[in-house]
């Protein structure tokens, strides 16, 4: 098994690369399509990582992992599967693609705050006259007076 290579983003400018030592695969029979190979292939591929004892994390990173995609987490491993091709080397490599967008998704600073802005006048007119309008067609709908 080959190291998983991160590309450059946002906090990882330089990418990334997982040694193979810190990643476990596993393969078992798919559901998937495969017609009469099915059940003699092994080809969905289970890749996890221990994120707590990835050797190429900083402490903050590691941090901002856990953090980032406890959601996904069983304790400390991340898991991925992969079991839409028939092929284990597809899926393989499918399950590295997913593994590899999933840490530098959770690796991404957070974006910056929002700073709060007034709406301009002209919004505000035509919002108001939006209502008006929609007021007036109301207004339309009502039963007639008796006068």
């Amino acid at each position: 098994m080959d190291a998983l290579t991160i590309a450059p983003g946002p906090g990882i400018p330089s990418g990334l690369t997982i040694p193979a030592a810190d990643l476990t695969e596993q393969f078992a029979r798919s559901s998937g399509p495969g017609g009469q190979g099915v059940n003699t292939t092994d080809s969905k591929v289970q890749l996890s990582v221990d994120l707590a004892r990835v050797s190429v994390f900083s402490e903050s990173q590691r941090q901002r992992a856990i953090q980032n995609l406890e959601h996904r987490l069983s304790g400390t491993v991340l898991m991925v599967e992969a079991s839409e091709q028939r092929a284990q080397f597809r899926n393989r490599t499918l399950a590295r693609q997913r593994l590899a967008n999933l840490i530098r998704e959770a690796l991404a600073p957070p974006p910056p705050a929002r700073r709060a802005t007034r709406r301009t006048r002209g919004s505000v007119r035509r919002r108001l006259a939006a209502k008006q309008r929609r007021s007036e067609i109301k207004a339309t709908r009502r039963r007639p007076r008796g006068d």
